[in-house]
């Protein structure tokens, strides 16, 4: 069977009786001319299949058409939503993504740069799993645009950070309105940036004599946690912990001392992990860092500053989004300011 011939530009020109130069122009928006004529090309370009040839645009718009993604976050954990919103951004602009992990490596960040700049990427977005750390790699003084996402850039640079503070706050303020009166805040280490961010926050909302206790991001922590917790003659009705890994290690742990969950105590964490907080058992609520929104905006301000188009640098900060399922009890439909929450359940 022989192989279908690509349907070339000069065959959708003279489909739509115009000039190649007027269907190039119609298919890029750009040019004058009528709207019916651009209509009548672009209608034509796709009854015929047309598919532009990649290299082609390349070189007609001076762009590779490729971002590439910068990370030390073997795991993927923050990593991965992150991408699926920049391709979202950016796969109906013909733009596809270029994913190297470097861990914490300078030499091999040093490599996949040399490697993304000799693809002649048309901008970079660095991207971590930690708001307060940068890359090990400078990438200050490229010749293509660089966007930080969930990762420090420079003072200068375009940086998206999700808002811990407001999401602490929230998560906080969930649980006094649920009549819960003493809180208890178990987090990570407080060399965290955004361990600082939900404590102070915490601490705003549920008062500044509210017990913060710091410790190790790991189920462990929160079965440790509960058991220093229930040494005191009036333990918490309410536990905020720092991510979810903590939270499920804090349910489990109340669950083997018969400590009811919600009933007895609500449980919130921080990160929107689905595979632990739907598997916790009453299933998590927790605060969601909106991390494939702050992608979507990272790849579109990224494509923005690949066109020339002026974007002002400096700190971008996404809000969070209180995720409510069944470990924090209560009844969210009393409550009308939250409908929007009624996708977490």
């Amino acid at each position: 069977m022989a192989k279908a011939e690509r349907i070339r530009i000069y065959d959708v020109a003279r489909v739509a009786g115009v000039s190649v130069a007027t269907a190039s122009k119609a298919l890029n928006d750009t040019g004058r001319m009528t709207d019916a004529t651009r209509t009548r090309v672009k209608q034509t370009a796709l009854a015929l299949g047309f598919r532009p040839n990649a290299m082609a645009r390349a070189l007609t718009q001076q762009r590779s058409f490729t971002i590439g993604l910068l990370t030390n976050d073997s795991y993927g954990r923050f990593t991965l939503p992150v991408m699926a919103g920049i391709n979202e951004a950016l796969v109906d602009q013909g733009v596809s993504v270029f994913l190297c992990g470097i861990e914490d490596d300078a030499a091999l960040g040093k490599i996949h740069v040399d490697a993304m700049l000799d693809k002649q990427v048309d901008g970079i977005i660095a991207t971590g799993k930690r708001i307060d750390r940068r890359l090990p790699v400078d990438l200050s003084e490229l010749p293509v645009p660089v966007v930080y996402a969930f990762t420090e850039g420079p003072v200068d640079a375009v940086t998206l950070v999700s808002d811990d503070a407001q999401g602490a706050r929230e998560a906080t303020e969930w649980l006094l309105g649920l009549g819960r009166q003493r809180l208890v805040h178990v987090t990570g280490p407080d060399s965290f940036a955004s361990v600082s961010a939900r404590a102070g926050a915490f601490r705003e909302a549920a008062g500044a004599a509210a017990a913060v206790l710091h410790g190790p991001w790991s189920e462990a922590w929160g079965h440790a946690a509960v058991a220093q917790l229930w040494q005191q003659e009036t333990p918490p009705d309410a536990i905020f912990c720092g991510n979810d890994q903590i939270a499920r290690g804090v349910v489990d742990a109340l669950r083997e001392r018969g400590v009811d969950v919600p009933a007895d105590v609500s449980v919130i964490g921080f990160d929107n992990w689905e595979i632990v907080a739907a598997a916790t058992r009453p299933p998590l609520t927790t605060v969601d860092m909106n991390l494939k929104e702050l992608g979507r905006v990272a790849g579109r301000l990224i494509l923005d500053l690949a066109e020339g188009k002026p974007v002002e640098p400096g700190i971008r900060t996404l809000p969070c989004k209180l995720v409510v399922r069944q470990s924090c009890g209560g009844d969210m439909l009393a409550r009308p300011n939250r409908q929007e929450e009624l996708q977490g359940i």
